[in-house]
């Protein structure tokens, strides 16, 4: 007897016909025909059944607070920090925590059950850091939640920030932020990341940097993030999010660069909604796209995962918490439209996103937590293409969220009654 049996599944390593059995929590079994009791069955009818989707890079004490108290009219990243500076002082405890559950709501919903969120200690009331804390004890039944302890302002440029980030590192947050490219000069941005790296070494935390998040082919303050982890040992507990200079960056130097980075084991998160949207904002034409150079490093071997970043906030008034619109606009701004690079881009808010935020127990095998998702589509190609429905959405073996299936009726003369849009295009694989 077990306690849910997912029949029929295919996997998105291309295995069809799979059986996933889950019992007190985990997976205790996963392959064809498994014949077992279940307090419920779910049959998947040759639908994609995939682990959780995973967001590495999201800034939930903001999320929600589009219009207040205004909109960011340029819709550039200067203008969002300026405004997040006036939403600030307004922000209380209750609010930031109401407004990141409902946010929390939307996450399940689409099946995201792991978020790294940064979160801004720029604040001698440290608000938010109080706030989420509360959020990811309430949540963790449901979503794994990583805090991230992120000077917005400047590690060295905001006074106090350090301190603020050692207090919020005392109270609980997971992983050492920073923001060198917004320090006031390139070496007090070295110097940041070299602080940041520091820091996490000596209370063995993760590292998470917003790194050169700018069209400056000149900002290279990854190289110095490259150079630390390796000086104090930190491989593969690094990330650099967003590297959008690499997007304006000269080949002969990315030729280098882009083997430090592998040498050095960082994990590297571009933003695909975020980074197209703020980057390129002083061209005329032709007009950059901002997004770091995803192929390139997954060619190199670089564990490359695509974060959301933003949900009606200062910075970007759209989003929904839906990690395969993520995986979509990747596909078209990278560009990645070959077969192997759209299922790598899948992998990119799934297995990929959860290494980059050292999940234990994640992923569709054996002795792995039982959290899986059950979407309408057949492929991870199919799920991109369609931003398929999530039919099912399973934690720890219990089904925490179902969404009908999505099947337009028709009333046209001699054609079908209701369509399925995920089974139009054939098979090809």
């Amino acid at each position: 007897m077990v306690d849910l049996l997912v029949k029929n599944a295919n996997l998105p390593d291309g295995r069809s016909g799979v059986d996933v059995a889950i019992d007190g929590g985990r997976i205790v079994g996963i392959g064809p025909g498994i014949d077992a009791e279940a307090g419920r069955v779910i049959d998947a009818t040759g639908r994609l059944v995939s682990p959780p989707f995973v967001d590495p890079h999201f800034h939930m004490d903001a999320t929600l607070s589009l219009g207040i108290p205004r909109l960011n009219r340029s819709g550039t990243l200067l203008e969002g920090i300026a405004l997040w500076g006036e939403l600030k002082p307004l922000l209380t405890v209750e609010a930031v925590a109401e407004r990141a559950l409902r946010y929390c709501d939307l996450a399940v919903a689409q099946g995201l059950l792991a978020i790294r969120t940064h979160v801004d200690v720029c604040d001698d009331r440290l608000t938010a850091v109080e706030a989420l804390l509360d959020v990811k004890r309430r949540i963790a039944p449901y979503i794994d939640l990583q805090l991230v302890a992120f000077p917005q302002d400047g590690l060295y440029r905001s006074a106090g920030a350090e301190r603020n980030l050692l207090r919020a590192l005392d109270m609980g947050v997971d992983v050492v932020g920073g923001i060198p490219h917004f320090e006031r000069t390139m070496e007090d941005g070295a110097r940041s990341v070299r602080r940041s790296c520091e820091i996490a070494a000596e209370r063995g935390l993760p590292v998470d940097l917003h790194c050169d998040e700018t069209d400056d082919p000149m900002s290279r303050h990854v190289e110095t993030l490259a150079a630390e982890t390796v000086r104090l040992g930190l491989q593969g507990r690094v990330v650099g999010s967003h590297l959008t200079s690499m997007h304006s960056m000269d080949n002969y130097y990315v030729s280098k660069l882009i083997p430090l980075i592998g040498e050095a084991g960082l994990h590297a998160v571009p933003n695909p909604l975020i980074n197209i949207t703020l980057q390129g904002r002083h061209d005329s034409y032709p007009k950059r796209r901002g997004m770091t150079r995803v192929p390139e490093l997954m060619a190199a071997g670089v564990n490359v995962a695509l974060g959301q970043d933003c949900c009606m906030d200062p910075w970007y008034s759209l989003g929904s918490g839906d990690m395969l619109e993520v995986a979509h606009m990747a596909v078209h701004v990278a560009p990645m439209t070959s077969r192997d690079g759209m299922r790598s881009l899948f992998d990119a808010v799934t297995v990929n996103s959860a290494r980059a935020l050292g999940l234990a127990g994640y992923g569709l095998e054996v002795g792995a937590h039982g959290d899986l998702v059950v979407l309408q589509a057949r492929d991870p190609i199919e799920a991109i293409r369609t931003k398929a429905t999530r039919l099912t959405v399973v934690r720890r073996g219990k089904v925490i969220a179902e969404t009908p299936e999505k099947r337009p009726k028709l009333f046209l003369d001699g054609r079908p009654d209701a369509i399925d849009p995920a089974a139009y295009a054939p098979p090809l694989d």
